[in-house]
């Protein structure tokens, strides 16, 4: 190239020369912050409505717990620190309402889950109509729990229901469903397991679907039974799944509220208290009694005990892991 050309093509830029033009920096400044800022944009909805409605009531039930506070004169607040607990802990109606609450989860997660367990090994083979049962178990969870229990009130009545109807075409007497303290307790367990068992069936044949099919047919070609598979192939595959059906049952049965509250209509869980739930008595001292701080200081000894029945129980399937891996 001659040196007339080049002069006339004029000096080439510098890479060190200036950058783009003060528009262009800010822009690109923005795409760099909004880069940075977006992901915590995105999920900035969620944490909101948690720290307004979750997080804050938590913690303000708790403030609240250190109160005397009134229904009436919610306005007034009188410190009493720890004395809601104190009062609650020497009530023996909290004793009755805990132990309640425990016979009540026991006597309705324990059949419900085995019941679940059975119906969803069921409908795991192919079955004719196995859309339509599937379908059928869910209605029980989309019916309302006032319909529900109302239905089941019926059909526990002790002079007309249907349950003392057939007991007595047994030979047996009728049983006050409502008045004994484990007749009543069986009778609203009914109505939590026929409730939940088709939910909780769902969620083990989607645990079951995911096991692989080549295990099944090792154990076939190996001789084993459909009960020996269940056992060494079904069972250890839903071990999570499991696991987390326990622990979700364990949370609704502690905070265990409209079942015994609609079934004879009673805040105080029946004449002697033999059904009342832990929720059902916060109920009773809040909107019965008007006590708001001993309600919320029950509130937070019913989250107190979720959390430590949840962690003994993740222990438990913690220590059972370790065993099995140093076997």
């Amino acid at each position: 190239m001659s040196l007339t050309a080049t002069a006339k093509a004029g000096p080439r830029p510098s890479g060190n020369g200036p950058g783009p033009g003060p528009d262009g920096g800010r822009a690109a400044a923005l795409r760099r912050t909004w880069r940075k800022a977006s992901p915590y944009a995105y999920i900035a909805p969620f944490f909101t409505l948690f720290l307004a409605f979750g997080l804050f009531p938590l913690l303000y039930t708790a403030f609240v717990s250190l109160y005397r506070v009134e229904l009436q004169t919610s306005g007034e607040m009188e410190w009493r620190g720890l004395a809601n607990y104190t009062a609650l802990f020497t009530d023996e109606y909290f004793w009755i309402s805990l132990r309640n609450t425990f016979t009540i989860g026991v006597l309705s997660t324990v059949p419900q889950l085995a019941m679940a367990l059975g119906l969803a090994h069921l409908l795991n083979y192919k079955l004719r109509g196995r859309t339509f049962i599937r379908t059928a178990i869910l209605l029980p969870y989309a019916t309302s729990v006032a319909a529900a229990t109302l239905v089941f009130a019926q059909l526990f009545g002790r002079d007309f229901g249907l349950i003392n109807y057939v007991i007595g075409l047994v030979g047996f007497d009728p049983v006050d469903w409502q008045t004994g303290t484990v007749a009543s307790q069986i009778a609203v367990s009914s109505i939590v397991v026929w409730r939940w068992t088709g939910y909780n069936a769902l969620i083990y044949l989607a645990g079951m679907q995911s096991i692989p099919h080549e295990l099944y047919e090792a154990a076939e070609m190996d001789g084993a039974s459909r009960w020996r598979q269940f056992l060494h192939v079904t069972l250890p595959g839903l071990r999570p799944t499991i696991v987390f059906t326990v622990i979700i049952s364990t949370i609704g049965a502690t905070q265990l509220f409209g079942e015994p509250l609609l079934f004879e209509g009673s805040i105080s869980g029946g004449i002697s208290h033999q059904y009342q739930t832990l929720g059902l008595y916060m109920y009773e001292q809040g909107w019965g009694f008007f006590h708001l701080g001993r309600a919320a200081a029950i509130a937070w000894v019913m989250f107190v005990l979720i959390v430590v029945l949840v962690g003994v129980n993740a222990l438990l399937v913690r220590r059972r892991a370790r065993k099995e891996a140093g076997r």
